[in-house]
C-alpha cells in the first residue's frame, strides 16, 4: 500500500489500476474516491476533461466516486475547505451513487478548482441534487462566514457543475472511455441512489476487470424503495459500513414500535421531537405515520413537517411513484390523486415565523425537523424548548455520527448546550434501528457473499474506523476474502 501525494495521484503514465482514498475514510462523511489506469486506445470519451497539454490527463485516465462534505466534526468545515488530493483538472469523469451530502456536497468546490470532465448520475440523483446543492450553497456559505474563510463556493460554481452533469438509466451500459465502461444497479439506499459496476479491459487483453462502488447500501426492504440490487461477479468491492459493528433490530417490528411511541406520546400529551434528515427519512416518515392514521391505529395527532428542504424533496418524490417498490406504488394508487405523504392534522411549515409558533400550539404533537443528527436546522430550536420535560419524547430513528448533538443526546448526556444555553435532556429516549437507511452488519456480510467466489479484494470504508475493521474482520473471517479498511491518502494497486 503506497501512501499518496497530489504528486503522486498525476504522476507520470501509469500501467496498472490504481485506486486512492481522498475521503470517506475513518468517517461516515466525505465520500471521494479516485481511480486512475492506462488510457487504453489513445483517447478519451467524448466531453471528457481533456486539459492542457502538460496535463496528465493524455496520459491516464481518471475517474472519481463522489465527491462529499465532511459533516459532524469540529473540525469539518476546515477540512472541506482544504485542497482535494488531486488535481481536479485531470480527471475525466466524476460518478455520483447518489444525492445525499456526504456524497455531493464537494462537487461545486470540485468545478471551482478546475474539474471539466463530465458528472454522471441516475436521472433521479440529478433532479435531486439540484435542490440539495442550492441548500447547501446558502449553508455552507452561511458556515464559512462563521469560521472566517471564504465561501466554499458560488452560485456559478453551482450552474457550472449542472452543466457538466448528465445521467444514465438503471441497467444501462454507458461508455466512459475505450476500455472503462460501467452499468448502474439500484442500491436501494434513497431515491435514485445506485451502485457503479466499473469494468475495465486492458489494451490487447480480453479479460475484464469489475470494479465495484456500493455508495451506501440500503436497509432493504424498505417502506418506499426497491431492494438493494446483488451484485454477484466482482473483482473488487469498495463498500460502505456504517453499521460494520452493529445489527438493527428485526425490521418487521419497526412500523408496531413507531406506533408504540407515538401513542404513548399521545396519551402523556406529550411533544415527539423527531430530528430527521431530509432526504429520504423525512418521505419514509411521511409515509409511514400516513399508514398509521390512515388505518386507525393511532389517535390522530398534530404533525408538523418543519423543513423546507424536506418539503421540496417530497414534492419531487411525489413525481417518481414509479421508482418505488410495488407495495408504495399500489399505496399510491389508491383512490383518486391518494397523496401518501399527507393526512389530516399535518402541518406543513415553509417560514421561521410559523416555526416559532408551533410552541404555542397545545395539546400531543409531532415535530420532525432537521437537522437529522440535531447538529443545526430548526430541530435545535424545538430541542431548546422541549428537552427539559420528562413528559416529552425524542425518538432518533438514523445515524447520528461521532461529535454530533444527537451522538451526545443518544449515548445518555444529562445536559447539551444549543445556541449558547445550557439545557437539561429529561425527555424519553428512544431509538428505532429498524428505519435506518444502511444494510447493519449482517446484511453487509450476505452483500459481499454474492461475488464471492470471484473476489479478489473489498475494500471497507465510509464508516467510523472501529465499524470498518471489524466488518473488514468479518468478511475475512466468515468469507475467507481479503478484505482492508485503508486510510485517507493511500493508494493501492488492482492487480
Amino acid at each position: 500500500m503506497e501512501k499518496n501525494t497530489k504528486s503522486k495521484i498525476s504522476g507520470s503514465k501509469i500501467e496498472k489500476l490504481k485506486l486512492t482514498f481522498c475521503g470517506g475514510v475513518g468517517s461516515v462523511t466525505g465520500a471521494n474516491f479516485l481511480l486512475t489506469g492506462p488510457l487504453v486506445g489513445g483517447s478519451t470519451a467524448s466531453g471528457g476533461g481533456v486539459s492542457d497539454a502538460g496535463s496528465d490527463s493524455s496520459k491516464n485516465f481518471s475517474v472519481l466516486v463522489d465527491c462529499g462534505l465532511e459533516q459532524g466534526t469540529h473540525d469539518a468545515e476546515t477540512n472541506n475547505h482544504k485542497d482535494f488530493l488531486y488535481n481536479p483538472v485531470n480527471a475525466e469523469v466524476l460518478l455520483i451513487t447518489h444525492a445525499h451530502m456526504d456524497h455531493i456536497g464537494r462537487v461545486p468546490k470540485l468545478v471551482r478548482d478546475g474539474f471539466k470532465g463530465i458528472i454522471y448520475s441516475t436521472p433521479e440523483t440529478k433532479k435531486l441534487a439540484v435542490v440539495m446543492l442550492a441548500d447547501a450553497l446558502k449553508l455552507t456559505t452561511q458556515a464559512a462566514l462563521r469560521n472566517g474563510l471564504p465561501p466554499l463556493y458560488e452560485d456559478e460554481d453551482v450552474v457550472q457543475a449542472f452543466k457538466l452533469w448528465q445521467t444514465i438509466p438503471y441497467h444501462q451500459h454507458h461508455q466512459l472511455s475505450p476500455g472503462y465502461s460501467v452499468y448502474l444497479k439500484d442500491s436501494g439506499h434513497v431515491l435514485g441512489s445506485c451502485m457503479f459496476e466499473l469494468t475495465y479491459t486492458a489494451e490487447g487483453e480480453d479479460k475484464k476487470r469489475k470494479i465495484v462502488f456500493t455508495g451506501d447500501l440500503g436497509n432493504s426492504p424498505t417502506p418506499l424503495l426497491k431492494d438493494t440490487e446483488p451484485v454477484t461477479d466482482a473483482d473488487y468491492i469498495l463498500m460502505e459500513s456504517v453499521y460494520g459493528d452493529k445489527n438493527h433490530e428485526d425490521r418487521a417490528h419497526r412500523l408496531d414500535k413507531l406506533a408504540s411511541v407515538i401513542k404513548e406520546n399521545h396519551e402523556k400529551g406529550g411533544v415527539l421531537l423527531m430530528p430527521i434528515f431530509s432526504l429520504e427519512k423525512a418521505q419514509e416518515m411521511l409515509f409511514e405515520i400516513h399508514k398509521l392514521f390512515d388505518e386507525h391505529k393511532l389517535p390522530r395527532t398534530n404533525t408538523y413537517l418543519d423543513s423546507p428542504l424536506a418539503i421540496k424533496l417530497t414534492d419531487i418524490y411525489k413525481t417518481m411513484i414509479a421508482d418505488f417498490n410495488q407495495s408504495a406504488q399500489a399505496d399510491a394508487h389508491k383512490g383518486h390523486h391518494h397523496d401518501i405523504f399527507s393526512f389530516p392534522g399535518l402541518h406543513v411549515i415553509q417560514n421561521a415565523e410559523e416555526s416559532k409558533a408551533i410552541v404555542r400550539e397545545q395539546g400531543p404533537k409531532i415535530i420532525m425537523a432537521g437537522s437529522g443528527m440535531s447538529n443545526g436546522g430548526r430541530i435545535q430550536h424545538h430541542e431548546l424548548n422541549y428537552l427539559g420535560d420528562p413528559r416529552n419524547t425524542i425518538v432518533f430513528i438514523g445515524y447520528q455520527a461521532v461529535g454530533t448533538m444527537g451522538r451526545m443526546i443518544q449515548e445518555g448526556a444529562s445536559e447539551v448546550e444549543i445556541m449558547g444555553n445550557r439545557v437539561a435532556v429529561r425527555a424519553k429516549l428512544e431509538k428505532i434501528d429498524g428505519y435506518s437507511s444502511h444494510k447493519d452488519s449482517d446484511h453487509l456480510v450476505e452483500f459481499v457473499e454474492q461475488s464471492a467466489e470471484t473476489l479478489r479484494k473489498v475494500f471497507v470504508v465510509m464508516g467510523e474506523t472501529k465499524s470498518s475493521l471489524f466488518l473488514a474482520q468479518r468478511i475475512r473471517d466468515y468469507l475467507g476474502i481479503n478484505a482492508v479498511h485503508p486510510e485517507e491518502g493511500d493508494t493501492i494497486v488492482l492487480e
